[in-house]
Order: structure tokens, then sequence, then C-alpha cells
């Protein structure tokens, strides 16, 4: 068996796919051996150790992920980079969770394939990304997850707008950066604004920028949203919170591809695709007249969705594992071995905050448990119940003493709004995702009830 330092194992079954990469290569001055199937590859392979394979993921005679396993098994070392096309990203998107180097997306150019290949090498996996480097995971392997990779690889090819409709906690934003890193819009800005976070006054001036003196505090001209993610993406997070009075020019942008900032005349052409997120039902929110009809339309032009975790129970072991190493590398403590019988409770759950509420309870346990592994009763002391929600016995007992019957519903709602604030810290963000509702919202309940503003910033 031989071995060669600078040398290349091109693996594809279309001739000019195969034909252009050795090229390539040796245009570089690599050592270059082609194959045309997975079988010849894993023959060529056994015959002579290449520190690096490039090869197609769907071939007649087999697949890349075959070959990736086939050369990871006998040469750890080996860095190996899948090529796929839009509609096997889900398995390339598994294969790296399993050990392959990285991936790219066809069609792609030479540089960017060289780009991976110097991170690859310089020892840099997607799970471990240099400085300023991202790489989205949705981690799992369940059909339903799959299903909602393939459809989201599918829109990653087109330069059309995009909606997600899924529960909170779910990873809308992951999915939407799985989309915008699977495309060709992958080297340009990916841009996020939440819908719900800024001001109804300033959400605007936010999205389409303004000029000078457009209003008072406008010093200097600002370009907003929408220029920022000029060629790139621009992600309108929780979109059904957008005020009405501003659907009608967000929608005009949609439709005619141009917008003016605020205070000035001139036209500007918009040059990002759009993608908005929602975790209500943005079609019955039509029906009750808080969303306008023809908006929806217009942005539901690639429905998405994602599914609950409690849709997905067999990836739960697999997040759990996700989580702790991530969480583990963070503190700079070992990973923890985790038992059979924490993840069957796990799975049992209902996760009604989906993966993030998963995510929230491995932080608290790793935080509480820094030594020895996890089992079940670690669940236990951090007031893990089976079924739709986790509360200490204590707070189930004050929920039990808040809900006397004749109590108002308003005198309920403040009282759940007061102290779920109280729990957060006075953190409007966590409180609405605790509670299932917008950031929006909880400012304007703050208000009706009288609470002190500056306390809940």
């Amino acid at each position: 068996m031989t071995s060669k330092a600078q040398s290349v194992l091109v693996v594809d079954d279309e001739p000019g796919m195969r034909a252009a990469l050795v090229a390539n290569f040796q245009r570089d001055g690599w050592q270059v051996e082609s194959a045309a199937g997975a079988v010849e590859a894993v023959q060529k392979f056994a015959r002579c150790r290449y520190p690096l394979v490039v090869t197609d993921v769907r071939m007649p005679d087999g697949d890349g992920l075959h070959v990736m396993r086939s050369i990871r098994q006998a040469a750890p070392a080996t860095a190996v980079i899948l090529l796929t096309a839009f509609g096997s990203v889900p398995e390339a998107v598994l294969a790296v969770q399993g050990g392959a180097s990285d991936y790219l997306v066809k069609p792609f150019s030479f540089e960017q394939l060289k780009s991976v290949i110097v991170r690859v090498l310089a020892g840099r996996s997607p799970s471990r990304p240099a400085a300023g480097e991202h790489r989205t995971q949705l981690v799992g392997k369940s059909p339903a997850l799959m299903h909602a990779l393939e459809r989201a690889g599918a829109a990653a090819r087109t330069n059309a707008d995009v909606l997600i409709q899924a529960e909170s906690g779910t990873g809308k934003e992951l999915l939407a950066r799985f989309i915008h890193e699977n495309s060709q819009r992958r080297t340009r800005p990916f841009v996020a604004v939440n819908c719900s976070a800024v001001p109804e006054q300033l959400l605007e001036s936010e999205l389409f920028g303004h000029a000078r003196g457009a209003f008072t505090g406008a010093v200097a001209a600002r370009p907003g949203k929408f220029e920022q993610a000029a060629g790139g993406t621009l992600l309108l997070d929780e979109v059904g919170e957008m005020p009405l009075t501003l659907q009608p020019k967000l929608l005009r942008v949609l439709q005619e591809r141009e917008f003016e900032r605020v205070g000035e005349c001139r036209t500007v052409s918009l040059q990002a695709r759009i993608i908005a997120t929602t975790n209500a039902s943005l079609r019955a929110m039509v029906e009750s007249g808080k969303f306008r009809a023809d908006l929806y339309f217009r942005l539901n032009v690639i429905p998405l969705t994602l599914p609950p975790l409690r849709e997905r129970r067999e990836d739960i072991p697999l997040l759990v594992e996700h989580f702790t190493r991530q969480i583990a590398a963070t503190s700079g403590r070992t990973v923890p071995r985790l038992s059979t019988a924490l993840l069957t409770r796990l799975q049992e759950h209902a996760w009604p905050g989906n993966v993030r509420e998963l995510l929230n309870l491995m932080r608290r346990v790793l935080a509480l448990h820094p030594v020895g592994e996890l089992d079940a009763a670690c669940l236990d002391e951090e007031c893990f119940l089976p079924g739709p929600v986790f509360a200490c016995h204590s707070e189930a007992t004050d929920m039990r003493r808040l809900v006397v019957p004749g109590t108002p519903i308003r005198g309920l709602e403040r009282q759940l709004l007061e102290k779920t604030l109280l729990e957060t810290g006075g953190n409007r963000t966590h409180a609405a995702e605790m509670l299932g509702i917008s950031v929006r919202t909880i400012r304007n309940k703050i208000r009706e009830y009288g609470l002190p503003p500056r306390r809940y910033a």
C-alpha cells in the first residue's frame, strides 16, 4: 500500500464534472486520481491512501456516504468532502454530523472548493469553524426533519421568497440560515430583524433606512436592513407582528422590488431574498383582520415548516448529545456520560418549548451537576415532570392559589404576566418566549396594567 502527500482522489459518475475537477486540481499542482463510481473509489483507496477525497453523493453503483464511511474506517485522518445536489442536502448534513469533513452544493466554483479544502486540511471542521465562519446545524435524522430539510434545499436553489411557519423554539431562524448557506447567496450578508422587538414607530426606519433630518434625531443618513442585506438574505422574524400600517409598504417592496428611504425620494433596488418567519397562523390572522391577505399570499411563495419536537422524538438523544458536547466545550469541562434512563425520560416529555426548552434544560442540568454521569435523578432534582410543563412543587402550588373561581380574567392575566417577568428577571424577550406571545404584546400589556416599565426592561 502506498501514500501520496499532495494528492487527491476525485469521485464522480459524470464524466464532464470529473474531468473539470481533475483539470483544476492538476492546474494547482495536485497529483490527481479519479474514479467513476463508489466501487472503483473504494478499490483505489485500498491500494493507495490519499489525504483528500472529493466525492459526489449520489452515483449509480452506490453513494458518497458509503465511500466516506469506508474511507474514514480505513483512514480516519483522511479528509472527505462531499459534492451534493440540492435534493440530497439533508444527506450531506447528516454525513458531516457523522464524520465527513465538509460538503459543497452544486453548482459551485473551484475557488469555493479550494476555500473549503484549505479550511479542512488546516483542521477546521464545520463543528469547529474558524473565526468569522458559520455553518448552521439542524441536528436530527427523523423523517419529519429530513422532509423539512429536503424542501428547504429545494427552496435554496431558487431566489423565491420563503415563508416559514412553525412553533416557537423549533429553529425557524436556523432553517432560514440553512437556506441562505446552501444558496448562491451564501457569500453575501444574512441580515435578521425581529419585527416584534422593534418599536412600531422605529420599524419603518429599521427596514427602509432614513435620510438625514427625516425625523427628530435623524442626524445622519442611515441604510436600512433591505440595503444591508444586498445580494444576500433578509430574515423578517415574527412577520405577523408587523403593524398593519406598515404592511402595505412591505407589500409594495415585494411586488416592485424597490423602495425609498424614509424622508427620501430616491428609489433603491431590492437585491435581497426575503425569508419571513412566524409562530402564528397568518391565514388565521388574515381571517381575523390582523394581517393583510395580499401580503400573506405574496410572502407565501414557498411555504415551509419545521416539526415540533414532540413529532420527532427520535431526534431527542441526538440533540441531547449535541447540546452536551457543545455546553461542555464552552464551559471547559469533560463531556459527561448520559444514561439510558435519562434519554428515555427526555423522550417521554411533551416539550411545549421545543428544542429551545431542551437546550435550556441541558444548560441547567450541566451547570448544577458538574461531575459524574447524568442520569434520570438529575431531572428529578431539577423539577422535571413528564407531561406538558416543567414546574417545581412550590410553583404549582402558587398557580393553584392563583386560579380561584370567580377571579376576573384580567386579574389572572396581570398576575401571570408579572410573575413571569419576575421569573425572568424582567427580561421581556424571555418572558415572551415562555408565554408564547410577542415582545410587543408584553410591552403593551405592561403599559395596559400600569406595571413599572423601567423594572421590566
